[in-house]
């Protein structure tokens, strides 16, 4: 190809790049207003699924509606098996696991309740793709889920600080290093 001349894959990226920001531009507001449906915690366990909770919210916030359920369902597990865990408690079917972290007082009746909302949420369904997905309100359920995770994030990485310095509320659930800094997961921008 000469100089100056442009090749169609240069005239495909360059629609493609334009088609993309229109479209991003044109929902924009509703992305916003997404974000700020779910008051997530802002810094959380540097843990496995860290990464996917974070992902989660930017789910949502892009739409994604049933991935955003389908990895909150997990992240909720996850958190659920990880609490469990790092009281000493053997891992058992979800609802049994929450009523015995409940009754030991490791989580809040309010966080429990969340858990189960999760779990109940479809949870089947979504996980194995069953024929009655079709008629799932997947936003709804997806922005209840996230509150849910929300709530559940708080209650359990919930931070202070002191003089500068990150002070988590459940210290076991975090991982203090000898020099007394933590692996922190942050998420504080978009």
């Amino acid at each position: 190809m000469k100089d100056g001349q442009t090749s169609q894959e240069d005239i495909r990226r360059a629609q493609l790049r334009e088609d993309l920001r229109q479209a991003c531009e044109q929902s924009l507001d509703e992305r916003v207003d997404r974000y700020l449906e779910i008051s997530h915690q802002g810094i959380i366990s540097n843990r496995h699924f860290a990464g996917a909770s974070s992902e989660c919210i930017m789910l949502y916030r892009d739409g994604y509606f049933i991935s955003a359920v389908m990895t909150s369902q997990a992240v909720n597990e996850g958190i659920l098996k990880f609490v469990a865990e790092r009281n000493g408690i053997p891992r058992e079917e979800h609802d049994k696991l929450v009523e015995k972290l409940k009754a030991k007082k490791v989580i809040s009746a309010e966080c429990a309740a969340a858990s189960t909302d999760i779990w109940r949420g479809f949870r089947n369904d979504v996980h194995h793709m069953n024929p009655t997905v079709i008629k799932i309100p997947f936003r709804q359920l997806a922005k209840q889920n996230l509150q849910n995770l929300a709530l559940i994030e708080k209650e359990i990485f919930d931070v202070e600080f002191e003089n500068g310095n990150l002070v988590p509320k459940q210290p076991k659930y975090w991982d203090i290093q000898n020099d007394a800094t933590i692996l922190a997961f942050l998420r504080l921008g978009v």
